[in-house]
This record gives C-alpha cells, structure tokens and sequence, in this order.
C-alpha cells in the first residue's frame, strides 16, 4: 500500500504530461523537422536543409507580416499594461453601484471575439458609426479608410483587442491590488506623497509581478494575433495583404493541397522565436536580479578553484 501512495503524485500528473507531449511537445519538434523539408499535401517530403529559412529573408510578404505583428504588439502591449491598471484602482474604490461596472467591463471578455470583430468592422466602415460620428461633428469631411489603409487596420484591430481584454487584465491587477499593505498608502500619505506620487511609489512596485506576468501574456498573445485581423480584412490581409500577421501568412501559405507545408512550418518557428524572445527579456527583468546574483556566485566558485590549482 505505501508503494502504491508513493505512485500516487506520478499518476496524477501523467494525463497532465501525456496531453503536453502529444499536443504540444511532439507538434512543436515535428513543425522544427519539417520546415527543413519541402514538405507538402499528398507527396513525400524531401530535406531542403536551410532552403525554407533562407527563402524568409527574401520573401517580401513575410517582412509585411514581421512589422504587422510588431507595430500590432507596440501598440496593444503598453496600452493593456497600464490601463487595466488604471480601471482596477477605479472599480477598486468603495463606490455604490460599483459592482455593475465592474460586470459591465468584464463583459466584452467573454463575447466571441469573431462577433466583436463583425461589429467593429460594421462600426469602422466608411458608412458606419464611426465615421458618421467624426462627419456631423466637422473633424473630417470624408470616409476615413479604416478598413483599406494599412496603419488604420492595423491600429483598429489593435484597438479591438485593448478594448476587449480590459476587463481580463483588471481583474489580474485586482488581486494585486488586494495584496498591497493598506498602512504603505498611509505611510506615503504621512509623508506628503499626493495621489500621482503614492501611484508611482507605491501602487506600480505593489503590483510589479502582475505587470510583467501580464506584459507576457500580452505580448505571447499579440504576436500571434489572427482573428482580429482576419475579420476586419475579411481574411485578405488589406489591400495587396500588407496588413496581414504572421499568423495569417502561415495559414495562407500551408492552406490546401498546394499548400507549402515546410516553408508554413519554418514560418512557425521564425514565430516562436519572436515570441519567445520577448517573453525571455520579461523573465530576466522579473528574475535579473537573481540570474544575475547565481551567474557572480558561480564565476566566484571559478575563480576560486582555479587560484587553488595554481596555489597547488
């Protein structure tokens, strides 16, 4: 019987570790193997060896999706960092009636993000509300092209996602909040800190580990943006596709029974790189100090031993 309690944890986890090797794990290293071939539907893969990578470099829609998906991420990464923040010490304050707000923003979170895009598209089109709106106050005379121009699509999608991961990131930075010592704010308030002053001082260090966690999550999940951009271009990617994320462009390309399986593979690994490298400087910004602390210790430890083979 104690043998079979000592099992226990290993049997708990293994659905856990089987559903992470067969979806995730062994996905990720055949997409690696195969953006080193010239596979395709319905035929043989062939090895290419660096073929598909270096065909990235001279393949001009792929810098198109490179700067979509980072001027996507520029945007949205700074503007659902702080304003989650900002609206969670609003709904945070004892108000009446607080409560319905604090429903009414988190509301948009569970709407399907293809309706929400249906209605935005509805609302920027040069008919809709949106530019109905700017002419009857006089702020321009025409449509502004929303839909068509490159910058305005891709500000707009932009705009979608900040809107509807408001309330998500609120109630992260709620919980946060909530684990902030009360007498700090009054320690602060003693010493002539004002409301800005007690923010930067107090508020932004409290929360610090929500903020990087949800700068990671933020910038994991814009870099592989898709659906608003999908359904506000109706999948073309804007005129001539420049709009298009890269996301977008793996589909296009590894879609159907032409599609280029291994060029849309080595697609996905230049994308997880790109994810994964700013997720890393998050880490190292949230762990520096001790990395930092370990890699001295270690070259200490070093130097040590080899001053003691010296001395021997």
């Amino acid at each position: 019987m104690k043998s079979l309690r000592g099992l226990t944890p290993y049997l708990l986890a293994f659905p856990a570790v089987l559903w992470v090797l067969v979806f995730s794990i062994w996905p990720f290293l055949n997409t690696v193997v195969l953006s080193f071939t010239d596979a395709r539907p319905l035929r043989t893969p062939e090895p290419v060896g660096l073929a598909n990578y270096a065909k990235l470099f001279r393949d001009e829609q792929f810098g198109y999706a490179v700067t979509t998906s980072l001027t996507y991420t520029l945007i949205a990464v700074p503007l659902l960092t702080f304003l989650p923040l900002l609206l969670a010490l609003l709904v945070k304050a004892k108000l009446p009636g607080i409560s319905f707000f604090r429903t009414t923003f988190y509301f948009p979170v569970i709407a399907s993000v293809v309706v929400v895009g249906i209605i935005w598209m509805w609302m920027f089109d040069s008919q809709g509300l949106v530019n109905q709106t700017l002419q009857m106050l006089g702020i321009t005379d025409r449509p502004v092209n929303f839909l068509v121009d490159r910058w305005l699509i891709i500000l707009t999608a932009a705009l979608l996602t900040i809107w509807k991961g408001l309330g998500y990131y609120m109630v992260v930075y709620l919980a946060a909040l909530g684990s902030i010592d009360k007498e700090l704010y009054e320690a602060a308030a003693l010493d002539g800190a004002g409301p800005i002053r007690r923010f930067w001082s107090v508020t932004v260090p409290g929360v610090r580990g929500a903020m990087l966690l949800v700068t990671a999550l933020i910038t994991a999940a814009a870099m592989r943006v898709f659906s608003e951009l999908f359904v506000l271009t109706n999948g073309s990617g804007g005129p001539g596709g420049h709009a298009m994320s890269l996301v977008m462009q793996i589909k296009q390309v590894g879609s159907g029974l032409a599609g280029q399986i291994g060029y849309a593979s080595a697609l996905s690994v230049a994308l997880f790189v790109l994810t994964i490298g700013p997720m890393l400087f998050v880490g190292w910004v949230q762990q520096g100090d001790n990395v930092r602390e370990g890699i001295r210790n270690w070259q200490k430890a070093r130097a040590f031993k080899k001053s003691q083979r010296v001395a021997a």
